[in-house]
């Protein structure tokens, strides 16, 4: 029976993906073959680049990282806005313009100046397209039945991103194994190339294509006067789920601040503390993408049945655990599993939040509900980067910095707890109970 089975599920998941709207068969496009150039040059190239370029200048390196946070915090809120009264089509073409221009930037400029111009350049084009791009992306999937799509997207990016630095792995035997500028700058040109021409995706993408009312938010205290409607996201939900959005947005613009402290300076751990080479930094790096890709609809499948917010509380505190016994500076043996977990399982749990809140949200709200959310990446996260670079100092304090960051993720993931009873149900489950 597990034969005819698997088969079933093969058919259902691809008739599932033939049934998406343009809409979202494109963003899933853009989202690989971003993630694909992004793992290449962003991440811990970008980061170890600046950090030498600049002087081997933690704080230095902070500073600097946070120019493209600061230009999204001014830009985000008027393109979420814009983006509900002009389109999101218009303010996402207009971003991808700006972000062209940074690509461009920074494969030609070899000064400090011209990567802050070309962050500053990126920050715009983050402000203006993360708003409308998640919007449309909401408008373009059914309510109540989010969490699926919004997982498998996760997939997608994680693994694409996963891909980058293995491919360094081979650039970085062609060009030689050392943490040089030279180098460096030669393996950073074939991934902003990639992402170079990934934003041309943009320009295919429509408000013509989103759903109607099956993407509306889930309305609360309302008996359904459509018992019989197939997407069935008319549901009575208790006047307290109103607040879902906001607790959860407060939580994870806590976890932001928290990630920003620590997230860009893990490769140069590993450097410093482990004296670990490029291509080893590749193959954690990579890794870690891998596992970051599955967790998702694996967190997923489990949510169907103990319940979204439970989900989510539970990666991040593993996720948290693991923090905390990297802190301790185990040995590199034990460290990497430690790392590789950390970071899939405190990833796992964003396709599941934003489900939750753009099935809570109403449809003319999002594009300024996703510049809210975007701060917690931008704002608060380049904000407290800079932060962790002081934290971190000449002494490469890394441990200081870990113990923080776990403890402010604590408070973020207790927030969670609130809204155990306030979550709605999705339509998968409604269907597997019946």
């Amino acid at each position: 029976m597990e034969g005819p089975q698997k088969n079933n599920d093969n058919h259902e998941s691809y008739s599932y993906f033939r049934s998406m709207n343009r809409n979202v068969k494109l963003v899933f496009l853009f989202v690989i073959f971003q993630s694909f150039g992004r793992g290449i040059w962003a991440g811990n190239v970008l980061s170890t680049y600046i950090f030498y370029i600049a002087g081997e200048s933690y704080s230095t390196l902070g500073i600097i990282s946070s120019a493209t946070g600061l230009t999204m915090t001014l830009v985000v809120f008027p393109a979420g806005h814009f983006a509900d009264k002009l389109g999101r089509d218009i303010i996402l073409r207009t971003s991808a313009i700006f972000g062209l221009i940074s690509v461009i930037i920074l494969a030609l400029g070899n000064s400090v100046e011209s990567i802050v111009v070309s962050l500053i350049f990126w920050g715009l084009f983050l402000g203006m397209s993360r708003p409308s791009l998640e919007a449309l992306f909401a408008d373009s999937v059914m309510s109540r039945a989010r969490s699926k799509i919004y997982a498998w997207r996760h997939f997608a990016q994680n693994v694409s991103m996963a891909a980058g630095p293995f491919v360094n792995v081979a650039l970085f035997k062609i060009f030689g194994n050392e943490w040089k500028l030279p180098i460096l700058k030669s393996v950073m040109y074939f991934g902003l190339a990639i992402s170079g021409l990934s934003l041309f995706l943009i320009f295919f993408m429509s408000d013509e294509y989103t759903l109607g009312d099956d993407s509306e938010a889930v309305e609360m205290d309302k008996e359904s006067t459509e018992k019989n409607r197939s997407t069935n996201f008319h549901l009575k939900l208790p006047s307290k789920a109103r607040y879902v959005p906001y607790i959860l947005l407060v939580s994870n613009l806590i976890i932001g601040i928290g990630a920003g402290m620590t997230v860009k300076y893990f490769p140069l751990f590993f450097i410093k503390i482990y004296d670990l080479k490029p291509i080893s930094v590749q193959v954690i790096m990579g890794t870690t993408s891998i596992f970051t890709g599955f967790s998702g609809p694996i967190t997923q499948r489990f949510s169907i049945k103990k319940g979204r917010a439970q989900l989510i509380f539970i990666v991040q505190t593993l996720a948290i655990v693991c923090l905390y016994l990297i802190a301790l500076y185990p040995p590199v043996y034990f460290v990497i599993p430690l790392f590789i977990a950390r970071g899939s399982l405190m990833n796992a749990s964003q396709p599941l939040s934003r489900s939750i809140i753009m099935d809570l949200v109403p449809k003319r709200y999002r594009g300024k509900w996703n510049s809210i959310e975007a701060i917690a990446w931008g704002l608060f996260w380049n904000i407290s980067a800079a932060i962790g670079g002081f934290l971190i100092g000449p002494n490469d304090n890394f441990r200081l910095v870990f113990l923080t960051t776990a403890s402010i993720y604590a408070v973020g993931t207790a927030l969670v707890l609130l809204i155990f009873p306030l979550v709605p149900s999705e339509i998968y489950e409604n269907k597997k109970n019946q």
